[in-house]
């Protein structure tokens, strides 16, 4: 699949700028079904009152932000347009910080950056972040939205993720504290062990949409005329013992290897 460029700006680090085409760097697979009635004509939704089911026109149609139950603030789309922000080509770097301080669950929306006329200075800055370690704090407008992203280097070249705001983003300093006893040495030599067994290198041929891959499979048999049957995923039984688990696992693993 070709590469196709989405959007076009400039990387402004200080009084530097480098052009570049910004492409995204996934694409969605879903599958998306239409809303058809039982003589598969295509059926539309309707905005409609709930305790009358009368229907709501356009023009009556507006924005509010619910402050408290019952209690809106609207907004007209004269105010939405009034705090857009400026249209602008520039992804401004502020910043540049060690990789490995920004955690996965900040990280958004992948894009790739690719030269557009200025490759020495491209290949140049994509080559500095990868010996460096680090990644660039970004800020732009796209599409009259306002981004911050990590602009970090990708098999040498640039990769540009949006991040998420921090009120979205959820600590582990939230999460629940351990409640029950600590792992002993054996169950962590264990666990490490499980590990070693499983070493290998990321191969994302091996990885599939289990559930989009069956349903792709069901609509084609079903699209010839066949009746298909697909049989049931069956569920996991569970453990509650670690080291039981930990063992009865290291164990088909080794049985596995055997038979391989």
């Amino acid at each position: 699949m070709a590469a196709r460029s989405i959007w076009k700006g400039e990387i402004k680090i200080g009084t530097q700028e480098i052009p570049v085409k910004l492409y995204s760097a996934v694409t969605d697979q879903n599958v998306r079904f239409h809303i058809l009635d039982k003589g598969k004509q295509r059926v539309k939704q309707h905005m409609v009152l709930p305790e009358s089911a009368e229907e709501v026109g356009n023009e009556q149609i507006q924005k509010g932000y619910e402050l408290e139950p019952g209690k809106f603030v609207i907004l007209t789309n004269e105010d939405l347009e009034s705090i857009k922000p400026s249209p602008s080509r520039e992804i401004e770097v502020s910043a540049f910080v060690p990789s490995l301080k920004i955690t996965q669950q900040w990280y958004e929306r992948p894009y790739f950056l690719g030269p557009d006329g200025n490759e020495k200075d491209y290949f140049a800055l994509a080559e500095a972040l990868s010996n460096t370690g680090r990644e660039g704090i970004a800020n732009w407008v796209m599409r009259n939205k306002a981004y911050s992203g990590a602009l970090r280097a990708q098999d040498g070249y640039l990769l540009l993720s949006t991040l998420r705001s921090p009120e979205e983003v959820i600590s582990t300093n939230d999460l629940p504290k351990p409640a029950g006893r600590a792992p002993t040495q054996k169950e962590i030599s264990m666990a490490q062990h499980l590990v070693g067994l499983l070493a290998d290198e990321f191969k994302p041929e091996d990885y599939h949409d289990e559930y989009r891959e069956r349903v792709m499979e069901f609509i084609k048999r079903k699209a010839k005329g066949h009746a298909p049957r697909l049989s049931l995923v069956k569920s996991k039984r569970k453990t509650t013992s670690l080291d039981s688990a930990l063992s009865k696992s290291i164990a088909a693993i080794k049985k596995g290897k055997r038979a391989a």
